[in-house]
């Protein structure tokens, strides 16, 4: 088992924790993610009485969702890395009533024994990954036999950005491509997920559409690093954001990427036990 961390989100510190939190929130309303999320519950299909676990759980509004599923009889679980974020999920769910409970961990170390859960979700984790094949063996080794496991990710070799300089565009994809451990993420979930014993049984795709108030928070960031970087001039920066307004002033815009999601169980062995307490 590696001792890395498990993704990068444990080291944002408390205010730039505020911007991520922004922009969560924002993504939660594009209605790719909306439509994403809803078939992912549709084909993980908890229900009453089961455990569940999110991964990666950050504001804890698909915790809330699996604690609205499992009932009182059942257990809804978040593991996040980030302290702060923890602490912000359980006040959002104190908040709304809900029984959803959020823990620190990480994906590499799972604080939980072996074949705890019926269902475990992970939503775009894994492309900040630095160990994904470490880390899929430590959500195999907490779910059941037959238990389900939903991955979801991002492939940023889909990404699409228009308007703006093809040159500048690919400047700025690389900068972002070179800071993420893990970017076709996306492509490799299915192999992961064989490759730690599961059985596939579901995949789905949704290319998710930016509009141009997450679209240009996103953007600003990217070039801020580009520029930081050395791979696109300050004047370039101006330029492609004076595009980029445009074509959101005229609708002569495009900003996407694709993801992924892999349905898979573990699968039964004759080693099988009856689930631990949690």
């Amino acid at each position: 088992m590696t001792d890395r961390v498990s993704f990068h989100a444990d080291r944002v510190d408390s205010g730039a924790l505020d911007m991520l939190v922004t922009i969560l929130d924002l993504q939660v309303a594009l209605p790719g993610i909306q439509r994403m999320r809803r078939w992912a519950h549709e084909v993980l299909a908890v229900t009453a009485g089961e455990r569940a676990l999110d991964i990666g759980s950050g504001t804890g509004s698909e915790v809330a969702y699996f604690a609205e599923r499992v009932g009182p009889d059942g257990e809804a679980v978040g593991v996040d890395p980030n302290p702060d974020m923890v602490a912000l999920a359980r006040k959002r769910a104190e908040a709304a009533g809900s029984t959803a409970r959020f823990m620190d961990g990480s994906v590499y170390q799972l604080p939980f024994p072996d074949g705890i859960f019926d269902a475990v979700r992970c939503e775009r984790v894994y492309q900040h990954l630095d160990d994904p094949v470490a880390a899929t063996a430590e959500i195999v080794r907490v779910l059941r036999p037959g238990g389900r496991v939903l991955l979801i990710d991002s492939d940023w070799y889909t990404a699409i950005t228009h308007p703006g300089d093809p040159a500048v565009v690919q400047a700025m994809s690389e900068v972002m491509l070179a800071d993420t451990p893990n970017p076709g993420s996306g492509r490799r979930l299915r192999g992961y997920l064989t490759a730690a014993g599961c059985g596939i049984d579901d995949i789905g795709s949704e290319a998710v559409i930016w509009d141009s108030v997450s679209g240009a928070g996103l953007f600003r960031h990217m070039t801020n690093q580009a520029v930081e970087r050395g791979a696109v001039t300050a004047e370039q920066q101006e330029r492609f954001h004076l595009d980029l307004e445009h074509g959101f002033a005229t609708e002569d815009y495009h900003l996407s990427v694709t993801m992924f999601a892999v349905l898979a169980h573990r699968e039964f062995s004759s080693s099988a036990v009856s689930r631990p307490p949690l």
